[in-house]
């Protein structure tokens, strides 16, 4: 017997990509899948919800997920769990199965929404038509959940965001990858300052700090996070963060020189200098020598899921700093 593989040449796509997509998946669990909207519930009042339900969401399709043993806030909206977490007006998008650019237009009526699941802002003008949004989104979220065929289920529930979570990533190009992985970020900061924030803007956030100083954390560029203390009446920089979201390994030590570059332009005005970039199967030490500036380094994947270690020393140096 001959063997012909001699004659077989494969050349498949890298992985690359879909880990990149892993990375956006991970912040988008925190952000507005099932997972952050189970941190939502937890915060919330139960009896406000279900009165909330009773009132904005359509009985018979009720009925329907009563029957399949299935919570009726894990498909219906209510004013309270958009003002507990704005962004999981995303959640409900993405389980009705539509993009961003087709649900945020002058066309829906929905375009001024589009700040909430974007960068958590609730305005004061989205308060007041929160009723509305819930009870216009719950009857089409009450078709789907009433027209599935044979029953739907919870598996659906689970599963129908992701189709639309997916084609949205594949659409991205390298630049909006990185732009999502800055916000997951900002959102991830916004966590930790949680019930601190005195004012917030779809780019900062403000709060302050133990000892009464005006505090601001600012998604900006060079670096892509600022944060910042007053100081008279000036912004003064405390802790310069740069943020690489990439996970082509081959390409980690040029995002390192280029975190470094931006660095160069701050290192006199602070010495809390940071990068975020993915950390697993890299070097510690060779990445210090293309970013001497850099004075500590996380694993941007374990900031995006706002879990593991890096996570945690994260947190535990960036409360120290801030005070």
């Amino acid at each position: 017997m001959t063997d012909s593989s001699d004659d077989l040449r494969l050349n498949l796509p890298s992985a690359q990509r879909q880990i990149a997509f892993h990375q956006l998946l991970i912040a988008a669990r925190k952000e507005v899948l099932g997972e952050a909207l189970k941190h939502a519930l937890a915060k919330a009042e139960p009896d406000t919800i279900s009165a909330e339900l009773a009132k904005y969401a359509p009985a018979d399709a009720r009925r329907v997920l009563a029957e399949s043993g299935i919570r009726d806030e894990m498909v219906f909206m209510t004013p309270t769990l958009l003002k507990t977490d704005p962004v999981l007006l995303g959640y409900y998008r993405l389980l009705l199965g539509v993009s961003k650019k087709i649900f945020y237009t002058a066309d829906t009526g929905l375009s001024r929404f589009a700040r909430m699941e974007q960068v958590a802002i609730l305005t004061d003008w989205h308060e007041e038509h929160l009723g509305q949004l819930c009870t216009a989104m719950n009857k089409v979220l009450g078709e789907l959940v009433v027209q599935i065929s044979p029953r739907i289920t919870g598996q659906d529930i689970q599963e129908l965001p992701l189709l639309t979570l997916g084609s949205q990533f594949q659409g991205s190009n390298n630049n909006v990858l990185g732009q999502a992985a800055a916000l997951g970020v900002f959102l991830a900061l916004k966590d930790v300052f949680e019930g601190n924030v005195e004012k917030e803007t779809e780019h900062s956030i403000e709060f302050s700090s133990q000892n009464g100083v005006p505090t601001r954390v600012v998604l900006s560029a060079d670096p892509d996070v600022s944060i910042e203390q007053k100081n008279g009446q000036d912004w003064e920089l405390l802790i310069a963060i740069e943020i690489k979201g990439g996970t082509d390994r081959s390409n980690a030590h040029n995002r390192a020189g280029e975190a470094e570059k931006s660095h160069q332009k701050v290192k006199e005005k602070t010495s809390n200098i940071w990068t975020l970039i993915t950390m697993k199967g890299l070097s510690l030490d060779q990445l210090k020598v293309e970013s001497p500036t850099t004075g500590e380094w996380f694993d941007i994947a374990h900031i995006l899921s706002r879990d593991g270690d890096d996570w945690l020393k994260f947190k535990e140096r960036l409360l120290s700093i801030v005070g």
